[in-house]
């Protein structure tokens, strides 16, 4: 019995080990890839691909500062990828988390300038939520226009991007605007609503993360998450087990929702300091290169988010110490993002199978319920 033992220890550690690169072995060949690629087209337009990628990793970890920088921008792509991720678990495709992400942003501003007389224990905390319930209340609206009139969630959530930059464009230069200067934006928020940093640490970050942790427990260790995950896999064997579909899928879309509109509020909090359109622009979209790169995973989109993150940190140095034009790290991020959709290619380049299940899927078909 003791040998049996002894000799299954090893064998659980090899499977163990075996299931760890098999779920990280996708997107780590993928960034390889991107980042050869990337270096082929640096070298075919003159530059040195090792001087650019060395300035590259100078300006996002080279120094404490420059840590700074990354996590920075990593915050809001880990919320941002947490909202596609999680919504991803009911096999939903929510594509709104740039509107979500805005009004959660301009939120937070109104709150942070315009309420007066508060703490820094009541304010910060206030004007966070009252941005993370902006976005949870407009992911809500796609969640019950699919759940009510069968209206798929990609048409309706890029619609309401649109109604939500124009929505949040008209407040910076209506009644929200600063009346110092002619820019369209919001005033400064209060002291009492910063989101402080600790030295060149923004504590936005760790907010970020233990949200990580907070939905990885959601959906993988409570009863509402097993519901989710079991209407993604299939709904109407779901509704024969007694999941109440239509309202776990708008609390998906309501939860999603409340993830982009806070890491927009973190961005206004803990960044910018107001809110003022194009300084969020793409942050939202960026939340599905980030679930795809995770495999969906909750924990996984914060390396991901750190990886993006310290990629557009480390842009401008690379920019001036190579002379290396910073849309380079677009077409990295646009061929990560490629490798990781076409993960077939990627298999078949490694020689690692796809197991049942391993597979992301982004959406139910445009007829399904």
């Amino acid at each position: 019995m003791t040998e049996q033992s002894s000799s299954a220890a090893p064998s659980t550690i090899v499977n163990l080990l075996r299931r760890a690169w098999r779920s990280i072995s996708v997107p780590v060949a993928s960034v390889i890839l991107a980042l050869v690629i990337g270096g082929i087209i640096l070298w075919l337009s003159r530059a040195d691909p090792l001087a650019a990628y060395a300035a590259l990793f100078r300006g996002s970890l080279g120094n404490i500062d420059a840590i700074g920088r990354t996590l920075e921008k990593a915050t809001p792509l880990i919320l941002g990828g947490l909202a596609v991720a999680f919504a991803f678990k009911a096999q939903l495709f929510n594509i709104g988390g740039q509107g979500q992400l805005l009004l959660g942003a301009i939120v937070a501003a109104a709150v942070g300038f315009g309420i007066k007389g508060l703490p820094f224990i009541i304010h910060m905390p206030l004007a966070l939520l009252a941005g993370s319930l902006a976005g949870a209340l407009y992911g809500a609206i796609p969640g019950a226009l699919k759940t009510y009139t069968g209206a798929h969630e990609v048409i309706t959530t890029i619609m309401l991007n649109y109604i939500a930059i124009n929505i949040t464009d008209y407040l910076a230069d209506g009644p929200w605007k600063d009346t110092v200067g002619i820019e369209a934006r919001t005033p400064p928020i209060l002291e009492t609503a910063i989101i402080p940093k600790w030295g060149p640490i923004p504590i936005g970050f760790f907010i970020a993360a233990a949200m990580s942790l907070a939905i990885w427990f959601l959906l993988y260790r409570t009863t509402t998450g097993y519901e989710i995950r079991t209407v993604g896999l299939n709904q109407h064997a779901a509704r024969y087990g007694g999941v109440k579909v239509a309202r776990t899928v708008i609390l998906t879309m309501v939860i999603s929702g409340l993830l982009a509109g806070m890491g927009g509020a973190i961005e206004t909090q803990g960044v910018v300091g107001r809110y003022q359109p194009g300084f969020n622009v793409g942050l939202g979209f960026d939340g599905i290169t980030i679930a795809l790169l995770a495999r969906t995973h909750p924990l996984g989109v914060i390396p991901a988010a750190l990886l993006i993150g310290a990629m557009q940190a480390g842009s401008s140095r690379m920019q001036f110490d190579a002379h290396v034009a910073a849309q380079i790290i677009d077409v990295v991020q646009a061929l990560i993002l490629f490798f990781v959709s076409a993960d077939i290619i990627v298999r078949w380049i490694i020689r690692v199978r796809a197991e049942e299940g391993e597979k992301v899927t982004l959406s139910t078909g445009w007829g399904q319920g």
